[in-house]
C-alpha cells in the first residue's frame, strides 16, 4: 500500500527500527495490522515480508520477546509466526506489570460501547467455519480479493484529515475510563487501531496510541519510568494529539 515500491521501502524502515531497538529492548510490541492482509493455508502463506519476518526471527533468536497483536487486517495469523519467528501471540489483551508500573496492551479494535455492526462482523470472521470457508478458495483468487478490500480501507482513512472527537466521544477513551474504575487499572493503556498518534489522560491513567506507518511512523517507548512517543528515524518527540 499504496504500491509495491513504497511498502518495500517501509518494510526497510521498519526492519532499520527493529535492529536500531535490538540492542536495547527487553521486549518488542507489535500491536496489530502488521500485514494488510493475512491468511495461514495448510501448506502456504501470502508472498513477502521476508526482509521483516527475518528481523523479527533474528530478535528471537537473541532472546529478546516480540509480542505480536493480531489486527483487524490480519486477523487471521494462527501458528506459523509462532513456528518460524518465534513470536508470542497474543489474541486479545496483555495485561502485564514491569518496573511498578501496570500496563494494558491491546490492538483497540472491538473495545469500548457501541459499533455493534463492527463487533458483529468481528465475530463472523473470528470464527472457525469463516476460516474453512475462506481456505476452500484458491490462495491466487483469495489473497487478491482480501488485499483490493483492504487497500480500499486504507486509502479511505487518512489520519492526516483525522481529529480526535474528545475522552467522551472516543470508543476506546470511553473503554479505558471504564476499566480504569476495576481492581485491574492499568498506568498505560496502549493500543494501534485509532490510526492516531494519542497521548490523552484518562483519570490518573494515560492512553497511547500507536498511530500508523503508511503516513507517520511512530512509536513509544518505555524507559523503566514512563512512556514517550518518539518519530522514526529522528527519535524526537512525536506530536500526539493530547486534548
Amino acid at each position: 500500500m499504496p504500491n509495491e515500491a513504497i511498502s518495500l521501502e517501509r518494510e526497510k524502515s521498519i526492519v532499520d527500527w527493529l535492529n536500531y531497538c535490538a540492542p536495547q529492548a527487553d521486549a518488542i510490541y507489535l500491536v496489530g495490522d502488521v500485514f494488510d492482509f493475512w491468511f495461514e493455508y495448510k501448506k502456504s502463506v501470502p508472498k513477502g515480508f521476508v526482509r521483516f519476518l527475518g528481523a523479527v526471527a533474528k530478535l528471537t533468536d537473541q532472546g529478546i520477546r516480540v509480542f505480536l497483536f493480531p489486527g483487524n487486517h490480519d486477523l487471521w495469523i494462527s501458528d506459523y509466526l509462532v513456528k518460524e519467528c518465534g513470536v508470542v501471540l497474543i489474541s486479545n489483551e496483555y495485561e502485564f506489570e514491569y518496573r511498578g508500573k501496570k500496563f494494558f496492551v491491546h490492538h483497540g479494535d472491538g473495545l469500548g460501547p457501541g459499533d455493534r455492526s463492527y463487533k458483529l462482523l468481528k465475530k463472523i470472521f473470528a470464527a472457525r467455519f469463516a476460516r474453512l470457508l475462506f481456505q476452500w478458495i484458491h490462495p491466487n483468487w483469495g489473497i487478491a480479493l482480501a488485499h483490493a478490500l483492504s487497500k480500499k480501507s486504507r486509502l479511505s482513512q487518512n489520519p492526516k484529515k483525522d481529529q480526535y472527537l474528545g475522552n467522551s466521544k472516543e470508543h476506546l477513551a470511553q473503554f479505558v475510563s471504564a476499566h480504569t474504575s476495576s481492581p485491574n487499572a492499568a498506568d498505560y493503556y496502549v493500543f494501534g487501531h485509532r490510526h492516531l498518534v494519542l497521548d490523552v489522560s484518562v483519570n490518573q491513567s494515560r492512553y497511547i496510541n500507536l498511530g500508523e506507518w503508511l503516513h507517520g511512523r511512530h512509536y513509544a517507548v518505555f524507559n523503566g519510568e514512563s512512556m514517550q512517543l518518539l518519530q522514526w528515524p529522528s527519535h524526537q518527540p512525536a506530536k500526539a494529539q493530547n486534548p
